[in-house]
């Protein structure tokens, strides 16, 4: 029985290291690594994200190396749907991959900002490789930039150490105190506003009394009482016309124990009544005869009576 754990070994005398050829080894390895990008298959259509694990089997590019000295590796892994063969390159140049075969890359919007960088990156390190003084201006601009970045930064740090800083309470009166003044400014600029217009529109040019404003509705009711007032009038002067006696001449003692006439007014209609007497007896130096001149007093009433309402 041989030896199970064996520690020595024989090397014959005319043992040559040198002469022994090497074991051949795999072209390929398999790896277990992530997918680098989001991707879709070319057979079946599946999507595939960016971070699916896949096991992959690795081999390197015969006669590719980037400055002679980096390795280009190739990968192949299936898709996880229709199991179709996909294989991507490595690309040191741009620290990125290719899609060689079997699908297709999603669109990635923040590559274009990262070619459209690189590219003015090399377009201006061409600029500055014949040209000294296009370098110097570059630098310039680079550092009042920067300058201008570091300013701005400074401005901010200051800041946030002042709002570090505040109180709550302060912030509070402080905000109260600037309303307060800025209602103060805005209460004098309109007394102020209103003075100077009551100045120029409210005084008249020829004894500087001044003279108010008067609305439109106003103005309607001071027509509309100005028309009653004038049918007033116009109705009293007819009732003065159509008196005999007069408005002067009338005895206004209503109530009084010495009067003979009661005379009641009113503002449409005026009734006199006198009190029947005996005759022989004298009213206002006339005589006035027992019935004959009370009827002739009624029958004057009731024409005064009947024009009125005529009118």
């Amino acid at each position: 029985m041989g030896e199970r754990k064996v520690l020595n070994k024989y090397y014959p005398p005319d043992f040559d290291p040198s002469k022994v050829q090497r074991r051949s080894k795999p072209l390929q390895m398999t790896v277990r690594m992530v997918l680098p990008m989001s991707i879709r298959c070319a057979t079946c259509g599946n999507y595939m994200s960016k971070g699916t694990k896949f096991n992959i089997r690795k081999e390197d590019v015969a006669k590719e190396r980037y400055l002679d000295c980096i390795q280009i590796f190739r990968l192949y892994f299936k898709c996880n749907n229709c199991s179709a063969e996909i294989t991507i390159t490595t690309d040191p140049k741009n620290s990125d991959y290719v899609v060689e075969s079997g699908a297709k890359r999603n669109f990635e919007p923040w590559r274009a900002d990262d070619e459209e960088e690189d590219k003015e990156k090399r377009k201006r390190e061409a600029e500055e490789m014949g040209d000294s003084m296009k370098s110097l201006e570059n630098r310039t601009l680079e550092s009042k930039r920067q300058l201008d970045m570091d300013a701005a930064l400074a401005e901010i740090k200051s800041m946030k150490s002042r709002q570090a800083t505040l109180n709550v309470a302060d912030m509070l009166d402080d905000l109260q105190s600037s309303r307060r003044s800025q209602e103060e400014i805005e209460k004098e600029l309109s007394e102020e506003d209103e003075a100077l217009v009551r100045s120029i529109f409210n005084r008249t040019s020829n004894h500087g009394l001044i003279a108010r404003r008067i609305n439109d509705e106003d103005i309607a009711d001071d027509d509309d009482g100005y028309d009653f007032r004038s049918k007033r009038t116009k109705l009293d002067h007819e009732q003065t016309v159509s008196n005999p006696l007069g408005k002067d001449k009338v005895d206004v003692s209503a109530g009084s124990s010495n009067g003979k006439n009661i005379i009641f007014r009113s503002p449409a209609v005026r009734v006199s009544v006198k009190k029947k007497e005996s005759s022989g007896v004298k009213v206002k130096g006339e005589t006035v005869e027992g019935s004959t001149s009370g009827s002739a007093g009624l029958q004057s009433l009731f024409q005064q009576y009947g024009s009125e309402e005529g009118d």
